[in-house]
């Protein structure tokens, strides 16, 4: 697993060993950054869940202005310092639940979301994005979720505009109405 391109471009990331954390495939991570390009330089963005950090130091390599990492597995968070570490970049990186985060009120103008598959989270998670309202606007949630799950259409200050389709995988992309 490596950086794609940026200031870090082709620094190599640190992956677990065992199955406890599910890297983003490099095709879907690809797509996902190619869909993304234009939204990226100066933003600020959230990796909830972040797993091995590797979408949110993609958009710190890419001209993102901050990335706060979040994850509740001190394994991963150890991952994602040594990832930063790796790449020469710097990131806030908190171990904690993603729910008692989104409590603090934080404003992002990019938030990557991929939970772990079978926890029952993304709609919990989503709902509350939209209640505490963390995201700027014209802001972009992105989804990363097993094709054959169904993400809500909409929510009060954001609806879900595509979802793109990769093997086994959905990235759905919500965006936040202005105004709202």
């Amino acid at each position: 697993m490596r950086v794609i391109t940026g200031s870090a471009r082709g620094r190599k990331l640190l992956t677990p060993q065992d199955s406890s954390i599910r890297p983003t495939a490099d095709s879907v991570k690809e797509a996902v950054f190619n869909i993304l390009q234009f939204e990226i330089p100066g933003k600020h963005v959230l990796d909830l869940f972040a797993g091995t950090g590797q979408m949110g130091i993609e958009c710190l390599s890419r001209g993102a202005a901050d990335c706060t990492f979040v994850d509740r597995d001190p394994k991963a968070v150890r991952i994602v310092k040594e990832n930063l570490k790796r790449t020469g970049l710097s990131g806030r990186v908190l171990c904690a639940d993603a729910r008692m985060f989104l409590e603090s009120g934080q404003k992002f103008d990019l938030i990557y979301l991929d939970p772990p598959y079978d926890d029952g989270l993304y709609e919990p998670v989503l709902k509350a994005i939209d209640a505490i309202d963390i995201l700027l606007p014209g802001g972009i949630i992105v989804c990363e979720s097993r094709r054959n799950y169904t993400l809500p259409a909409a929510f009060r200050r954001y609806m879900l505009r595509k979802t793109y389709h990769y093997g086994r995988i959905n990235i759905s992309l919500y965006r936040k109405e202005p105004g709202k």
